[in-house]
């Protein structure tokens, strides 16, 4: 009924598709004539110069007359209209808005030029304060730099936890020692070069003090400053500098309190005006009556020089009366506060690090952080602004690592990550040099101090950083 059949194929040939042909084809180019000449020059010639000594003779200026001056006044005046029209279409214009100066490449590059150290005092620090203590200083601008040897060491009774040179007088230097005493030195002196101290007693503090800053005193028709200091101990104190008496003046102080915590932190049972330890200051660049503190509690609270909040506990005994600076209380870290700094682009930003591994960047007007970064290296000691670059940021971690992070370009990952100690220690401190701006200093657990110089494009700043800064600045605010 069924049988198979095979049937002859049928051909369509497409109406649109032209066939096409092909065939190869070789070709050899002839072969290349090369000749190899050798050539070396053999003439020399030496040639000595020496100028003339014409030290007796007068330089003067040449004589301009009243009629040039008018020709380059009419001159200046003629072209002025098109200059000025051609700064204005150079602000309005958008040519380099896209343009990416490559965070991340060989143009970012962060060189240690200097590894100092005070060689006699190489492994006698402990971890108790029982051991020699100094403050050694270096002047980087000699053209010979003994890195194991600083131009000037002060002996010290006790470790010296901190140090700020003063903003206009580079000689004079405050610091801060383990027992609560305050301290400013006089690097110009030839002998006793301790200029005032705080001493110690009832209006010292009771603990090691954290940190020490220069304050421009408001109330002083001259450029006088004052000594602010902060320590564990809570208070917040400031000193007037007596040259004549070797003095260190108390003449005003703050103390933060209990009180002041956010109220999920409070336990029950602890007094208000029970005092809580600080770490770290900073004071707003814009606005010199605001300040921040850290706290061994992971609070960092905004606080005015002008407030006057809840007085000290009677247990707390001073010469001048103590009260609460604090008026805003941020979203705290897990563990305590290592660092604040205030930015000097934004009035409302600042960064923070903590034992919590964390570095935060918050804004002054809300409690939550705007960006939170966690480097992964262990805890962060230290973290600071650039002086220079809106958006660049430098932190140092307990692997003793320094990075550098751009927070305008949204990628959290380091532009660079650098031994900061060369026995990978940790590092505590960081400081950008704000005169020298391409230099930067750590500081590591081994009394090692590295000088760091950054390229041009991590001091440069191309205008467009400001816009990122204040973008991430207002991220929760509107």
């Amino acid at each position: 009924m069924f049988s198979d059949e095979t049937l002859e194929p049928v051909e369509f040939k497409s109406s649109w598709r032209k066939e096409r042909h092909v065939s190869d084809n070789e070709t050899q180019t002839s072969d290349l004539q090369t000749d190899d000449v050798g050539c070396q020059s053999w003439h020399r010639n030496d040639l000595g110069i020496q100028t003339d000594d014409d030290s007796d003779k007068q330089l003067t200026l040449a004589k301009v007359s009243l009629a040039d001056e008018e020709n380059l006044a009419r001159f200046l005046m003629s072209v002025e209209p098109m200059v000025v029209r051609y700064l204005n279409n150079n602000l309005k214009s958008r040519a380099f808005e896209d343009y990416d100066r490559g965070f991340g490449d060989e143009a970012t590059s962060v060189t240690c030029i200097h590894t100092l150290t005070h060689a006699d005092l190489n492994g006698e620090l402990q971890d108790w304060c029982t051991h020699r203590a100094s403050v050694g200083t270096w002047n980087l601008d000699r053209r010979t730099v003994k890195e194991d040897k600083p131009d000037t060491v002060i002996d010290s009774a006790c470790c010296v936890m901190c140090l700020e040179f003063h903003p206009e007088n580079p000689a004079w230097l405050a610091g801060g020692n383990f027992n609560g005493e305050v301290l400013v030195w006089d690097l110009s002196q030839e002998d006793d070069l301790l200029l005032a101290t705080s001493s110690i007693g009832d209006d010292a503090h009771r603990e090691p003090v954290a940190r020490v800053h220069w304050l421009r005193d408001a109330s002083s028709k001259k450029k006088r400053y004052n000594v602010v200091s902060i320590g564990g101990d809570g208070k917040i104190l400031v000193w007037k500098v007596d040259q004549k008496k070797g003095k260190l003046k108390l003449i005003e102080g703050f103390v933060v309190m209990a009180q002041s915590l956010p109220r999920s932190m409070k336990v029950r049972g602890v007094r208000g005006d029970k005092e809580i330890g600080v770490t770290c200051l900073a004071f707003s660049h814009e606005d010199p009556d605001t300040f921040l503190v850290g706290s061994e509690s992971g609070c960092i609270f905004r606080c005015s020089v002008h407030a006057k909040g809840s007085p000290a506990g009677s247990h707390i005994v001073s010469s001048v009366p103590l009260c609460s600076p604090v008026t805003f209380t941020f979203n705290p870290h897990h563990g305590p506060v290592h660092a604040v700094d205030c930015s000097r682009f934004h009035r409302h930003a600042f960064v923070s690090s903590g034992q919590d591994q964390c570095v935060r960047v918050y804004n002054m007007l809300q409690a939550q952080p705007v960006l939170i970064i966690e480097p992964g290296e262990g805890y962060v000691f230290s973290a600071s602004w650039s002086p220079v670059n809106p958006t660049l940021l430098g932190a140092v971690t307990e692997s003793g690592h320094l990075l550098l992070y751009n927070v305008g370009s949204g990628n959290m990952v380091p532009v660079q990550t650098v031994e900061a100690s060369p026995g990978k220690l940790p590092a505590y401190c960081l400081q950008f040099n704000s005169k020298q701006t391409h230099l930067l200093a750590t500081g590591d657990g081994g009394g090692n101090v590295r000088v760091f110089k950054l390229s041009k494009d991590l001091v440069s700043s191309t205008g467009r950083e400001m816009d990122q800064l204040s973008s991430l600045i207002s991220m929760g605010t509107e």
